[in-house]
């Protein structure tokens, strides 16, 4: 996994290595201790309880853990420091290359797993979690151009004993979903890191969290990156207050999908907004 920090980020490598290569990076000082800190310490407010819970539980249903992994929904609500985090100028710059020069974001959130927390079943999001009902995608769907990316900005160390993050590298090419014959656990790498680091990869790589062995949380901010024209997974214009909306930045406008205005009742839309021009 090739790893860079916010002074030598270059685009152009880290987009070859998203489509190409191993299909993640890990990018270092983007974020201060106190950046870190405050969103641990709301994350940590908001999920006190297990009220919520997050896809591919695996064996955890069945083994009553699901209240050692938790999900935290509609950040940018929740602190202006996810705000900070999702419109980062390093990773702005590198997702305009990878997804086009508007591209918006699909979700915000926090996944939080207690120690012994289960992990995830390996999966893909790809442009979400749902790649597994291959019948609700178009048929012929191909890795030709990429409709997904995502940044895990990283709360707590993730070591092999906390349960970092594991990809099989290379997997981003097949485009398809891991099964058992892909011996998932036998050939995948760990995103290892330290609180700040951000691993950004391509979503079709198959991943998953692991299992928490430790005796301490394992946390990371969850990013989700889409084309302009892909549906967001979360609405959050409609779960912001007025005033977030009214004085978000031009970043933000963007990642939102304020500058996209489609779908629209084209009706009423002004001129400037008619679609055909040229």
């Amino acid at each position: 996994m090739l790893r860079f920090d916010a002074t030598n980020a270059d685009p152009v490598t880290i987009v070859e290595e998203l489509l190409n290569e191993k299909g993640a990076v890990l990018i270092s000082g983007l974020f201060t201790a106190d950046q870190i800190a405050e969103a641990r310490r709301i994350i940590h407010e908001h999920s006190a309880e297990a009220d919520t819970v997050t896809h591919f539980q695996g064996q955890a249903a069945a083994d009553g853990k699901l209240n050692l992994q938790r999900r935290v929904w509609n950040l940018l609500a929740k602190g202006d420091v996810f705000s900070d985090m999702a419109a980062h100028p390093v990773i702005m710059t590198i997702l305009r290359r990878f997804l086009g020069t508007e591209f918006i974001m699909g979700s915000i959130a926090a996944n939080r797993i207690l120690p012994g927390g289960p992990g995830q079943e390996p999966h893909v999001d790809y442009p979400y979690w749902d790649f597994y009902k291959a019948e609700t995608h178009p048929v012929g769907l191909n890795g030709s151009f990429p409709m997904n990316a995502q940044v895990s900005v990283l709360l707590d160390p993730f070591t092999e004993e906390t349960g970092a993050t594991a990809y099989v590298p290379g997997s981003q090419k097949e485009l398809r979903y891991p099964t058992e014959a892909d011996n998932f656990y036998d050939r995948c790498e760990r995103m290892l890191g330290e609180p700040g680091d951000v691993a950004l990869f391509y979503g079709v790589a198959w991943h998953c969290a692991m299992p928490n062995k430790s005796d301490q949380d394992r946390s990371a901010v969850l990013i989700n990156y889409l084309p302009k024209w892909v549906k967001p997974l979360e609405d959050m214009p409609a779960a912001l207050p007025d005033d977030f909306m009214t004085n978000a930045s031009a970043d933000l406008r963007q990642l939102l999908g304020l500058n996209y205005p489609y779908p629209e009742v084209l009706d009423q839309a002004k001129s400037g907004n008619a679609v055909g021009r040229k």
